[in-house]
């Protein structure tokens, strides 16, 4: 069975899409391959993305880095999640005809706290994300062609879940 590639974009690649491409790989990555990329990457991933990947979700983020989603722009994707406003507005074009869904969360790189709320805050975006993986992993993998309608609509309605 081939893997579904799946790639997450945001605007800086920091903290949401990280979340989606470690969450997702970790979850079922017989099924799915899983990327992310950003339109303005920053320097690299925030650290409290990759600490609540470690300590809430036991996933070795370490290797993670932010990428330009021009790194992908060759690429064919089967499904692309854009999961914030700005990357969502500003989506390129993919070959292939993937199904392109929004999933918006609030950017926990933006939160300002304590160490402890801005903990929690990402983890709660993390679990956020991860309901919604769970949501994706649940459907037929026949429905998640670009050439279904249902399927398409499906993904889709995953992002209104909160």
């Amino acid at each position: 069975m081939k893997k579904l590639k799946v790639l997450f974009l945001c605007t800086g690649n920091t903290a949401r899409s990280v979340l989606g491409e470690y969450i997702l790989g970790k979850r079922d990555s017989l099924r799915f391959e899983s990327f992310s990329a950003g339109a303005s990457p920053k320097d690299g991933p925030h650290p409290m993305a990759i600490r609540v990947l470690r300590e809430h979700f036991q996933i070795d983020a370490s290797s993670a880095r932010s990428k330009s989603w021009e790194e992908f722009k060759d690429g064919s994707f089967d499904l692309v999640i854009t999961v914030c406003d700005k990357a969502r507005e500003t989506c390129p074009v993919w070959p292939g005809q993937p199904i392109v869904a929004h999933w918006g969360s609030p950017d926990p790189a933006a939160f300002v706290g304590s160490e402890e709320e801005t903990y929690r805050h990402f983890r709660d975006v993390a679990l956020q994300i991860t309901r919604r993986i769970d949501l994706l992993i649940a459907l037929p993998i026949e429905r998640l062609s670009a050439y279904s309608v249902a399927g398409e609509q499906s993904v889709r309605d995953i992002g209104e879940v909160g």
